[in-house]
């Protein structure tokens, strides 16, 4: 009976590590609102670690399971609309996560440890470089309905793009119910982009976009 309550301190470390480790990366996902947060990743790296010190406990190296069922869940967090697919890096996460308790409950732990400093590192630093590319250099798709079908507009509008120092790519160009419709991928500063949506929005030759 005293066997099956047989925890050594090396698995209360393995499993106070998997906790500290999970806890530091779930708190950066929690901070910024993502779908899985603090607990979610906790228990990713904790089920993890636990699974990998099970497998070895039965003599096997480890368990490669845990990638197919962490796949899953990173699946669960990742959403597309019209527009753009978000939730990758959450999934990534997870899946660094994951990898983090294997190696954690492999008793790699020096490992474990600096994988998760460096993990955080590329979610804080990074973040602050992809903020700024994206305000430097960002592309929005405009889709334009306008009143008429005359081409006039159409010119009128990307002479608009061109004088706000941006950068434009003609996608798509219909007419409808007499109406000519277009789809223009704009490149440029953040900036810009913002004072040409303003502008979009008093042409009066335009229903929509």
């Amino acid at each position: 009976m005293s066997a099956i309550f047989d925890i050594s301190n090396t698995d209360l470390l393995k499993v106070g590590l998997a906790v500290v480790c999970g806890g530091i990366l779930g708190f950066e996902r929690q901070y910024k609102n993502k779908t899985a947060g603090f607990r979610t990743i906790i228990l990713i790296c904790l089920g993890s670690a636990i699974f990998t010190m099970v497998a070895q406990h039965a003599g096997q190296v480890a368990n490669l399971n845990i990638v197919t069922g962490v796949g899953f869940i990173g699946a669960g967090v990742i959403f597309k609309d019209n527009i753009e697919v978000t939730g990758l890096t959450t999934a990534a996460v997870i899946w660094a996560s994951a990898a983090i308790g294997m190696a954690d409950g492999s008793g790699n732990y020096m490992l474990a440890f600096l994988s998760t400093v460096v993990v955080l590192a590329v979610l804080l630093i990074l973040s602050i470089l992809e903020q700024y590319i994206a305000k430097v250099h960002r592309d929005k798709l405009f889709v334009i309905e306008f009143i008429d079908g005359d081409f006039k507009n159409l010119d009128q509008v990307r002479k608009l793009i061109v004088s706000h120092n941006l950068k434009y790519n003609t996608v798509k160009v219909s007419k409808k119910d007499g109406c000519l419709q277009t789809a223009i991928w704009v490149t440029g500063h953040k900036m810009n982009l913002l004072r040409l949506d303003e502008v979009l929005m008093r042409m009066p030759e335009i229903r929509s976009f």
